[in-house]
């Protein structure tokens, strides 16, 4: 079994009284993490029921709340309990069937999960404003297919195995790169098997997410929309040229790319920009949730052929990695282009001080900085710049800007440091804060006393 990262944050969840909400796309091991959370509480002496959309003996309860209640009562009577319950988006009206349960102050914690269906996103997380914690899966990430090729020999000696054995540690990259993180496929054991299981997660994500929204239209128009944004990952979407491609209208585009957006199949990355005369300031850029998916939908999928096809992927494997750790966080990732065709991959946005990063598929073996990154770093003198590359690391410098040399390998843990920083600075306010208002509070009775006395003492 691979194991997640994301499972300790869940689980340090639990003792929340919002509602615990574990959603992302099909087959990204959801259930999976379901089933670890019970086990443990079970193994800590806690009360445990498990409900599922999935099973029909199961749907029986989910028809009224009074129905669920009553059997949730006949497991814990008013005790206190775990409640799971799976598959959520299969239920019409959630959100409301939810919310009540929430405000009648049931003494159980409800876990919940649901796949990535247009019903969650845009209802049952709305009817839970403030009642929820939401906790998103995407495919398993590198780090965790390293640690689970490796027999987890190395969980907390990553940097050590891949300094010792680069080689190895790029074998086991190129293996990523190529087929992806969709749990299932990593674990078949032949590439016949994965290839038939990446065919079987992409036409159900077809006919159980995508075939109920679009209704009277085919499917084929989708499925060829986005073959032809694989082939584009990592580029500007231009609407026009994608209607003339796909002989779709620009409306048919921009509502499929919205559905793929919002059931967690591609991601979308807005331009950075301060000068909209010089800069692109509308068109995102593409990335796909699992690059093996997007190698599959351009039938490279554990074939990767050329150089470049490799940079794309690669690109989107970094795209994701910063999406990711730095969900959640005051950061946000853009990317640049200029008018002058001048181009930065991602950009970091934090206040005031931008982090450009530069992609680079290659074993860089000097400082080496590409012309858009110098623009950039001229035009908004960012403290630092990045160029993420696959084995080296360094530091140099341009005027006040240190650029820095990250291996891939080491993102993850450059990013915690990235994420680390800002919460200190939060930690440092918080504590001036409540002194600050502490101060201002006692000024406030002081001046409010005085006034009291002068009241009484006036004729």
């Amino acid at each position: 079994m691979i194991r997640r990262y994301i499972l300790d944050e869940i689980k340090s969840h639990l003792n929340q009284p919002e509602m615990t909400f574990i959603s992302g796309a099909r087959q990204v091991g959801k259930t999976t993490l379901m089933n670890l959370l019970m086990d443990d509480l079970v193994k800590n002496g806690k009360r445990v029921i498990s409900l599922s959309l999935d099973f029909e003996n199961d749907e029986v309860f989910f028809s009224s709340q009074a129905r669920l209640i009553e059997r949730i009562r006949l497991e814990f009577g008013d005790e206190p309990g775990y409640v799971f319950l799976d598959e959520i988006q299969r239920k019409e009206n959630a959100g409301i069937f939810l919310k009540g349960l929430f405000d009648m102050k049931l003494p159980w914690k409800f876990v919940i999960s649901g796949s990535g269906s247009i019903e969650l996103k845009e209802n049952i997380y709305e009817s839970l404003s403030g009642r929820k914690r939401i906790f998103e899966v995407y495919p398993v990430t590198f780090h965790e297919f390293l640690d689970f090729r490796t027999g987890y020999k190395y969980s907390k000696r990553v940097k050590d195995f891949v300094n010792l054995d680069t080689q190895k540690s790029l074998e086991f990259l190129n293996e990523y790169l190529n087929f992806g993180g969709y749990p299932r496929v990593i674990t078949s054991q032949t590439i016949r098997e994965k290839i038939l299981t990446i065919n079987e997660i992409f036409q159900s994500y077809i006919d159980r997410d995508i075939r109920q929204v679009i209704k009277g239209e085919q499917p084929e128009a989708f499925k060829r929309l986005i073959r032809l944004l694989a082939a584009q990952t990592g580029q500007m979407i231009n609407l026009s040229n994608l209607s003339n491609e796909a002989q779709q209208s620009s409306p048919t585009i921009q509502k499929n790319l919205w559905l793929a957006q919002k059931t967690y199949f591609i991601r979308l990355i807005e331009p950075f920009f301060n000068n909209p005369a010089k800069e692109i300031t509308k068109s995102p850029v593409l990335y796909f949730s699992d690059h093996g998916m997007r190698n599959f939908a351009i039938s490279s999928f554990g074939n990767i052929q050329n150089r470049q096809d490799y940079g794309f992927a690669f690109q989107n494997l970094v795209g994701n990695t910063l999406l990711q750790k730095l969900y959640g966080t005051p950061f946000t990732i853009h990317y640049w282009r200029t008018t002058d065709k001048a181009e930065v991959d991602f950009v970091i946005s934090r206040q005031r001080d931008p982090i450009p990063v530069e992609v680079k598929f290659s074993n860089l073996n000097k400082p080496a900085v590409t012309r858009s990154q110098r623009s950039f770093i001229e035009k908004y003198h960012p403290s630092e710049a990045w160029v993420v590359n696959l084995t080296y690391s360094h530091v140099t410098e341009i005027g006040s800007t240190n650029i820095r040399f990250i291996r891939f390998f080491d993102l993850p843990v450059v990013l915690d440091d990235l994420v680390s920083s800002i919460e200190k600075v939060f930690l440092v306010e918080e504590s001036r804060f409540p002194y600050g208002l502490q101060g201002r509070k006692k000024n406030g009775e002081k001046r409010k006393k005085k006034s009291e006395r002068q009241h009484r003492t006036s004729p």
